[in-house]
């Protein structure tokens, strides 16, 4: 099968599309027939050598997300059947032809969605419905603030907020993209280049702060996060894309009873990232099925081009997903 195979830790330069054995399914998985897969920032990180993956998953071809048909399924699968659209996320191999799936992750693909859309849905809208409602607990009416709303997780966030009635608001860094981004349904959205800049910004949509912040930066970024929260307010870390270290004023925490969690998708087991599954299944596959919400895709290009979809997304030159097709 062809894949693209990260054949030394490096720029773009690094990545070849190799033909490499088709694997074969364990039990409890499912071998998926790939036709589109999106890239994400974790798939930078791991060309570059500076995300370990996890245990059993391969370090060579990259991919967290897959749409694609059942092609073969493993000893004691049931409830599944060749030939059935299925996406989701796995530890990583999703960019080549064919990919192992853990049959529990897999969701069935709904008939309005192509192959593009579907593949542009899994990593956002689950990482997005599973910080925002299944941790943080958002709720209708609340206040939510989305930092790098443009990236693929902020687009979805802000979609699933607006659905679910609670008001939400961005930033960028990057003034090209606020005409697009006021597209999403926003209360309000503000080109914000310094993380020290964000406090006025937000003292312009509310004196009274956000319920819930979900900081897709870190470094910086993440003490801003915090100082702009109310009181019982949460902070949830999903990305590093700004550092891994932040100064946080600890009385503010504490005096202001709020909550920090860090999350990742991509570490979880097998069981945790089923539940993660069932979740965005049951609550936001329906938007998607009826039209209610949608991906946003910037662009869509072959497999044998991920070395520029790898060099635009380091360039922060996209909106919403770059996804590959197979």
């Amino acid at each position: 099968m062809r894949a693209a195979v990260i054949v030394a830790p490096g720029d773009p330069g690094v990545l070849e599309i190799r033909n490499v054995p088709v694997p074969e399914p364990g039990p409890a998985e499912l071998r998926v027939r790939v036709h589109a897969s999106a890239l994400n920032r974790a798939d930078l990180l791991q060309r570059r050598g500076r995300y370990a993956v996890p245990a059993g998953a391969t370090a060579l071809i990259p991919g967290l997300e897959y749409a694609g048909e059942v092609d073969a399924l493993g000893p004691g699968v049931t409830g599944f059947s060749a030939g059935e659209r299925v996406f989701g996320i796995v530890s990583g191999g999703a960019h080549a032809e064919f990919v192992l799936v853990p049959a529990p992750t897999a969701v069935r693909i709904p008939d309005a969605l192509s192959w593009v859309d579907a593949a542009a849905v899994p990593e956002a809208f689950m990482t997005a419905y599973d910080a925002l409602c299944t941790q943080a607990g958002l709720a209708a009416g609340e206040r939510v603030l989305l930092l790098a709303v443009t990236s693929g997780v902020g687009i979805a966030a802000a979609r699933i907020a607006a659905a679910m009635g609670a008001h939400a608001f961005g930033t960028t860094r990057t003034a090209a993209k606020l005409d697009r981004a006021a597209a999403l349904g926003l209360a309000g959205c503000a080109v914000v280049e310094d993380a020290g800049q964000l406090a006025a910004a937000v003292r312009g949509w509310s004196n009274d702060g956000m319920d819930v912040v979900l900081d897709l930066v870190g470094g910086a970024w993440t003490g801003a996060g915090v100082d702009v929260l109310a009181p019982h307010g949460r902070l949830m870390l999903v990305g590093l894309m700004a550092g891994a270290r932040a100064e946080i004023d600890l009385r503010g925490v504490l005096s202001r009873f709020l909550r920090i969690t860090g999350t990742l998708l991509r570490p979880r087991s097998v069981a945790e990232k089923a539940l993660v599954a069932r979740a965005f299944e049951r609550d936001v596959l329906p938007l998607l099925a009826s039209g209610a919400i949608t991906p946003e895709v910037d662009d869509v290009l072959p497999l044998e081009r991920i070395a520029e979809a790898h060099e635009r997304m380091e360039r922060n030159a996209t909106f919403g997903k770059l996804v590959l097709t197979l």
